[in-house]
């Protein structure tokens, strides 16, 4: 069994006052992890504000023995999310761990779903991921050091009615994290995604009662915490809920090779199921990666013509 390590590392983790992000935290701080926890204090839809949250599970921290402190910073405010950074370095004298968990709901179909509406969601899921991971990069890049943890969700990688916005933020979210993996890898930057399923306050009403009590976010902070490790793996999407783990990985086809007197809609309609074949798919390591791919189909099928 691989080795969970946190040689004295300091965590913040984003929306920490209630659902996940306390389960991550708690288990973070048990681990000997210094812990910012950071809650706007909101509603559910974003609305609101209150470090309540954030000091009581800080003060279940430190009933515990471990170091926290708490933060209200909004993750959509540069500002505040820079302060949040510079006061957990003048506490802590470092960042090594950021988890990403802060989210609103506004669920609503796309035909009555308000632009407004639209944009709250996707400025917390992933400006609100951005902004603070912008606030700990260089700081990571200095010290040659650092975990990140993206939140997504099933909306952003398979869809879910009603979720358009969230959706879209959460399916964002993985091209930050493809990018991002790449460029911290050289200074020891690892960026990773977690996909949960668990019964929070987020996902009352859409989760069967039945299934509630299975749904444990303990069993997805596991994942979480993974992720966060010393030892943690880069450009991972891991799923995990109700005591499952999975991996989402994306595949592209080995596809078709059409000559130029058949790149027309017409003949890639005619060979939609070679295309689409899944036999020999792979995974691209980068952007790059699918443009040799095909390159390397028309210049075969030019030395055999």
């Amino acid at each position: 069994m691989s080795e969970i390590e946190f040689k004295e590392r300091v965590a913040i983790v984003t929306g920490a006052g209630t659902g996940l992000g306390r389960s991550h935290a708690l288990d973070l701080a048990r681990r000997g992890v210094k812990v910012v926890v950071n809650d706007l204090g909101g509603s559910v839809s974003g609305e609101g504000g209150s470090e309540t949250a954030a000091e009581k599970v800080v003060a279940e921290i430190e009933a515990a023995g471990g170091e926290a402190m708490a933060n209200g910073a909004n993750v959509t405010k540069p500002d505040e999310v820079q302060a949040m950074v510079d006061a957990a370095i003048e506490r802590f004298g470092h960042v090594d761990i950021l988890i990403n968990n802060a989210g609103i709901l506004r669920d609503k179909s796309f035909a009555k779903m308000s632009l407004e509406d639209f944009k709250a969601v996707v400025d917390v899921h992933l400006m609100g991921s951005v902004i603070c991971t912008k606030a700990v990069w260089e700081h990571m890049r200095e010290r040659g050091y650092g975990r990140i943890v993206m939140t997504t969700s099933s909306s952003g990688l398979y869809g879910n009615f009603g979720q358009s916005n969230y959706g879209a933020a959460k399916t964002g979210l993985i091209g930050l994290m493809n990018v991002l993996s790449i460029e911290g890898a050289k200074n020891n930057i690892l960026v990773n995604t977690l996909a949960p399923t668990a019964a929070t306050r987020m996902t009352e009403g859409l989760i069967p009662e039945q299934a509630w009590d299975m749904l444990s976010v303990e069993s997805v902070t596991a994942a979480a915490v993974y992720l966060a490790n010393d030892n943690a793996p880069n450009r991972m999407i891991l799923c995990a809920g109700a005591g499952g783990c999975a991996v989402t990985k994306i595949y592209e086809t080995q596809g078709k090779y059409l000559p130029p007197e058949e790149q027309t809609a017409d003949h890639v309609a005619a060979h939609i199921n070679e295309i689409s074949d899944p036999a020999d798919q792979r995974e691209m390591e980068n952007g790059a990666a699918q443009t040799m791919h095909f390159l390397n189909m028309a210049m075969q099928a030019a030395q055999k013509g």
